[in-house]
């Protein structure tokens, strides 16, 4: 910054005295920016569901008030105070306390811990970095994961999934660039040639299954799936997976309740793994970001993409609440 006593705009997210949840284009200075290692000026953010209900107030994510929002952000390093980082380096950040306890993306500078700072790798741009975001980070430590468990090709179709989401769709286009075949299964109807489209070789409808009649084992179908809804969909899922299937629980769109049999655990030998994008270890991060980069990047990443300016923002969240929000919509903060 060219000098201490500058502000910058932020998206600052507070509570007035009836403890409703308000959120404000504003200016902050630098000294109100929290602390860390790295200074970093923010050129894109995005907007995952979380940063919707943070925003809104419509789910209790906010753990401090007042706090910039965003949980992503990537731009160029301004001062470092670790020496992995250095002026004019590109990075990305996302998750941990980031736009929940942390002043987040949602601002034109942002101070972060250097352990939660990634290096942009070689084969993305910062934008196309929050064109993934959370959202494609989370996608790809389910596929990381559901390999390092003995997923491949080979094995048989995956299921994604909640498939026309931001998280769903590059799922799909990942596993379709890694050569799988893909089952999709959607509420909207209205999206099966985009699915089609990014990778899915067969779609299934929510709404002609009645996953309430699931039994503790159906016909075993796929060798890995990535869920983001939870609750009966889920014990669908499990009930339906081929033997030692493995399952990457990313989402409870529907339900964050299960309930289910352990049929599938025993008698098949199904792995079900848990994916934390929020915390996950900085090193496995650093690797999924890599593949991110490289064989993971999704072909149709542009499809997914709507770029808003920073004013805009305000108004984005809406979208998100009522369910009519689509692939990935990426904030320009600077410029």
């Amino acid at each position: 910054m060219t000098g201490k006593s500058d502000s910058f705009r932020a998206l600052l997210i507070g509570q007035d005295e009836a403890r409703e949840t308000r959120s404000t284009l504003t200016r902050l200075s630098p000294a109100q920016l929290d602390a860390g290692e790295v200074l970093i000026q923010v050129h894109f953010s995005s907007i995952n569901y979380k940063d919707a209900l943070a925003a809104t107030g419509a789910g209790k994510i906010i753990r401090r008030f007042p706090c910039v929002g965003g949980i992503d952000m990537s731009g160029e390093v301004v001062e470092s105070a670790d020496p992995r980082f250095r002026a004019g380096d590109a990075v990305i950040a996302t998750s941990y306390d980031i736009g929940v306890a942390h002043h987040g993306g949602y601002a034109e500078y942002a101070r972060v811990p250097a352990d939660w700072v990634v290096p942009l790798p070689d084969g993305l741009d910062l934008m196309e970095a929050m064109a993934l975001g959370t959202a494609g980070l989370t996608a790809a430590l389910g596929i990381v994961r559901m390999e390092d468990n003995g997923l491949a090709p080979d094995k048989g179709p995956v299921l994604v999934t909640g498939a026309s989401g931001g998280v769903g769709g590059l799922a799909i286009d990942m596993l379709a660039r890694l050569g799988y075949k893909i089952t999709a299964l959607t509420g909207k109807a209205e999206e099966k040639d985009f699915l089609t489209r990014i990778g899915a070789g067969e779609i299934l409808l929510r709404g002609e299954i009645d996953f309430g009649k699931s039994r503790p084992l159906e016909a075993a179908r796929w060798a890995g799936a990535v869920d983001n809804v939870g609750g009966a969909i889920l014990h669908w899922v499990l009930a339906a997976m081929r033997q030692a299937g493995v399952v990457a629980s990313i989402g409870n769109a529907a339900d964050f309740k299960i309930s289910t049999t352990v049929f599938p655990f025993i008698l098949r030998g199904v792995s079900l793994l848990g994916i934390d994008s929020g915390y996950a270890d900085i090193a496995l991060r650093r690797r999924v970001w890599a593949r991110l980069a490289g064989d993971l990047k999704p072909r149709h990443l542009g499809e997914f993409i709507r770029v808003i300016a920073f004013d805009a923002l305000p108004g984005a969240f809406a979208a998100f609440i009522e369910g009519k929000a689509r692939g990935r919509t990426v904030v320009r903060i600077r410029g």
